[in-house]
């Protein structure tokens, strides 16, 4: 398993965000860059982390304790599994992320936990993915799954491709199971959004951030759960959480849906 040193990482810069330590320099190089361009991206990176905890809670109530972590980027402080099991013990996490770094802190970190499992893998790799063994061993295909893009689909270009990949992954589990996804969108400040892109877009990783529109006409098929696409921190708030005055400045939308049919 090769980890470049020198050619940046999107797990690593977004760890970076959160103030983690597994990066290198090129990646802290680029972070830096980012925050120069949106200086609240680490506050940023912290609501989408808190709305992946509120959608696996979301989940845990409807009784979905399967979780198919795609693009799960390097562990860090609240995992999946982590809040998962403070709903339901026996909760079980299948984490996948093309970028080696992170696989390779994943399986350091889970060791020999029986109910989790790390493939290192593409998000349009659906086939790979879905027939694993272990995940296969690991996830009960007849009952529901929650499946989980968060921060993932801004950097994957629209193509029959990706499409494909997301019905595959619509198809194989049953009605019941869910999808949660974070998003970066622009509405709110256009021209930081493009340079941001531009950024990322130099270092290797394509950029593409969309609108709700855009980004629903990806998740065909999921059935909305209320409130549908909203602004990060609006997204099902905890109850007695602080009031946000600004939600669009988050530039990330969130959305659940379910697979009814």
């Amino acid at each position: 398993m090769n980890v470049d040193p020198n050619r940046p990482s999107a797990a690593r810069i977004y760890d970076r965000y959160l103030g983690g330590r597994h990066n290198f320099a090129v990646d802290r190089a680029v972070a830096e860059r980012a925050i120069e361009l949106v200086p609240d991206i680490p506050r940023i990176a912290r609501a989408n982390r808190a709305f992946l905890h509120r959608a696996v809670r979301y989940a845990a109530s409807r009784g979905v304790h399967q979780f198919l972590d795609i693009g799960s980027g390097i562990p860090t402080e609240g995992n999946v599994h982590e809040v998962a099991r403070a709903e339901d013990p026996q909760a079980r996490v299948v984490y996948v992320d093309i970028d080696p770094t992170a696989v390779v802190h994943a399986r350091q970190i889970l060791g020999d936990d029986p109910l989790t499992t790390v493939v290192q893998a593409d998000l349009h790799e659906a086939d790979k993915i879905l027939t694993d063994p272990g995940v296969r061993a690991l996830l009960d295909f007849d009952r529901p799954v929650c499946i989980l893009l968060i921060a993932m689909l801004h950097f994957v270009p629209d193509t029959p491709e990706l499409r494909a990949a997301l019905r595959r992954y619509h198809d194989a589990f049953v009605p019941g199971s869910l999808l949660a996804v974070s998003h970066a969108t622009a509405s709110a400040r256009p021209s930081e959004m493009a340079r941001l892109a531009e950024l990322y877009t130099r270092t290797g990783t394509s950029m593409v951030v969309r609108d709700a529109a855009e980004l629903l006409d990806l998740l065909d098929g999921w059935d909305l759960v209320e409130p549908g696409p909203v602004f990060s921190p609006l997204w099902r708030p905890e109850p007695g959480s602080e009031e946000v005055d600004d939600p669009a400045s988050y530039a990330t939308l969130a959305v659940v849906g379910e697979r009814r049919d």
